[in-house]
């Protein structure tokens, strides 16, 4: 840790040295100076002023008719307001339900007093799908969505790509005989 201080300490007392006088020698800059040129370029561009010297003129000579366009221009923006949500909420009575009670529920002590329709806790949803894998034709997704107050296209599309108990073991044996 010390030495991680001192280390900070160190690097910024260089960072900080003579900083005034650097700021003071950037400010007193004229301007940046341009990237230097490739010699092939050099002689590109003395050839075409020395052939047109005119464009040299037209290139810093300044145009005070864009200069007026330029004044006249005026860009003003506004954020726009935030929409205000004026939703009115349902009865409180058939926003919420009871959760079920489970058995792993009742094991890992969860304190969830009331549940929102069309929502469900992690152990009901482990439930209902463990109860749809051993009997699909008894918990169909009509009587989940019944039983646990859901729409019952996210209660479909949730049986058919949500299998958090699909375990798929290959042999070894199988892929040696395909193979060979």
């Amino acid at each position: 840790m010390g030495a991680a201080l001192f280390r900070a300490t160190l690097v910024r007392a260089f960072r900080n040295f003579n900083v005034e006088s650097r700021a003071h020698k950037l400010i007193g800059k004229d301007k940046p100076s341009p990237a230097p040129m490739y010699p092939s370029t050099k002689e590109t561009m003395a050839g075409v002023l020395s052939s047109h010297p005119e464009i040299q003129e037209t290139v810093f000579k300044k145009d005070d008719k864009l200069l007026s366009h330029l004044k006249e221009v005026y860009v003003d923006s506004k954020d726009p307001l935030p929409e205000v949500n004026n939703e009115v909420l349902p009865p409180a009575s058939e926003e919420f339900r009871a959760p079920k009670q489970t058995m792993s529920s009742v094991f890992l002590n969860i304190d969830v007093e009331s549940i929102p329709k069309g929502k469900m806790t992690i152990v009901e949803a482990l439930t209902v799908l463990n109860n749809y894998k051993q009997s699909p034709q008894t918990w169909t997704a009509e009587r989940i969505t019944k039983e646990y107050n859901l729409n019952i296209q996210e209660t479909k599309t949730l049986l058919e790509y949500f299998r958090p108990f699909d375990v798929k073991i290959i042999s070894l044996k199988k892929e040696l005989i395909e193979e060979k």
